[in-house]
């Protein structure tokens, strides 16, 4: 059950623009994403039957397909600058993602588990305790499904990057930038005083 749900008055706020998700383990879905199911929720107090909508999300196809695109071979800079594109999918990391954010996000691994009856499946294992990361990129990409946009047209991407004032260079403009972003790293000499 959804609980303390405020209600909006503002128009582009509310359930409309809300998509509560339910994370289902398992790979035996017709869909990554169904729904929505409509569930009980409570606003300012009161009960509303049937007033909210849940999105079951398959996490482990998500998580699968996470893990894929990870392992895609990306080209060089310098093929970059010679007009290489990234393939479909690629994830283009963030400049801020540190060492524990990429610890969270490759958090699990897939194994084979025998169950008691001697059948086989497939099941996602933690490594370590924090994967908040993995599950941010799995829900946001529960969230796109749910948008659509695995369905959308060039021109419609287009068209939001004009709406939304998108600077687009080329690939080549790039390739420059992160070329001049790599500037050598200096060698450090400490001196020991410790033979005198």
């Amino acid at each position: 059950m959804v609980e303390n749900v405020r209600s909006q008055t503002h128009p582009l706020r509310g359930f409309a623009q809300v998509a509560p998700v339910k994370g289902l383990e398992g790979f035996n879905r017709s869909s990554p994403v169904t729904g929505p199911t409509y569930v009980d929720a409570t606003i300012g107090g009161k009960r509303l039957r049937r007033g909210a909508r849940l999105w079951s999300v398959a996490t482990s196809t998500f998580k699968a397909e996470t893990y894929r695109f990870l392992r895609q071979d990306r080209p060089t800079v310098e093929e970059i600058a010679a007009g290489a594109v990234c393939p479909p999918g690629s994830v283009h990391l963030p400049s801020w993602a540190d060492g524990e954010w990429l610890k969270q996000l490759t958090a699990e691994q897939l194994i084979t588990v025998k169950s008691k009856r001697g059948f086989s499946k497939l099941e996602w294992q933690k490594l370590r305790e924090r994967n908040e990361a993995l599950d941010c990129r799995v829900y946001a990409r529960a969230a796109a499904w749910i948008a659509g946009t695995d369905r959308w047209s060039e021109a419609r991407w287009q068209e939001l990057e004009r709406q939304l004032a998108v600077e687009t260079r080329t690939l080549s403009q790039v390739a420059a930038a992160i070329a001049s972003s790599r500037a050598p790293a200096r060698r450090r000499t400490v001196r020991s005083s410790y033979m005198g």
